[in-house]
């Protein structure tokens, strides 16, 4: 596969791992490998997310709940730290925040257990995720926490193909203006297998195999 490069900003902690080749999700093929691994696992990295996300929420929004999607817990346990502090622009000082993640139906449907229900109905939710590309998962949360009786109030993520998503705006850190021809093809109609290239690598949210 192709060597990962970094897409650096100006904290040393916070940059975009890429790699330019053709890969395989499940819902499309992308010329470009997002790596969050180091985002969702490195707490120095993590915290540097977090401080970067939070802006958007802290001085206007309540959170009761961050439902953590593709194992960003360690960025939301962060973004949970930073909300609740003393401060005087922070509309979630000294509150509590549950993190959540969700579980998985067949077909990418989104189920809470009865003992994690009580943290999405009657709360405003926040919903983290490492990529939001077609949209799909980000979809199936917003309706999931809208069936338990949540209330959506922001969508956020590391990196970003869309500006919204089931009419609420998305809020990343990266897009792909940040790699200049980034592309996402639908799989049945990919360009690149239609030229003979073939696939790397199938990527997902944990991480990727090398075909």
């Amino acid at each position: 596969m192709a060597e990962l490069y970094k897409i650096r900003t100006r904290n040393k902690d916070l940059f975009l791992r890429v790699a330019k080749g053709h890969f395989a999700t499940s819902h499309s093929h992308t010329n470009y490998f997002i790596d969050v691994t180091t985002q969702k696992t490195r707490l120095s990295e993590a915290k540097a997310v977090a401080k970067e996300l939070v802006a958007t929420y802290r001085a206007n929004t309540i959170i009761d709940t961050i439902l953590c999607l593709d194992g960003t817990d360690v960025i939301g346990a962060c973004i949970a730290e930073e909300l609740t502090k003393e401060d005087f622009i922070n509309m979630n000082a000294h509150q509590t925040i549950y993190i959540v993640t969700p579980e998985y139906l067949n077909g990418g449907q989104i189920m809470f257990r009865d003992n994690l229900v009580p943290m999405i109905a009657n709360k405003h939710v926040l919903i983290l995720s490492a990529s939001v590309t077609t949209g799909k998962t980000m979809l199936a949360a917003i309706d999931a926490v809208a069936y338990y009786g949540g209330t959506v109030v922001g969508a956020s993520a590391i990196f970003a193909t869309v500006e919204e998503c089931g009419g609420y705006p998305v809020s990343s850190l990266f897009n792909p203006h940040d790699l200049g021809d980034y592309e996402s093809y639908n799989s049945h109609h990919c360009p690149l297998c239609e030229k003979g290239n073939k696939i790397e690598a199938i990527v997902n949210s944990y991480g990727y195999s090398k075909l």
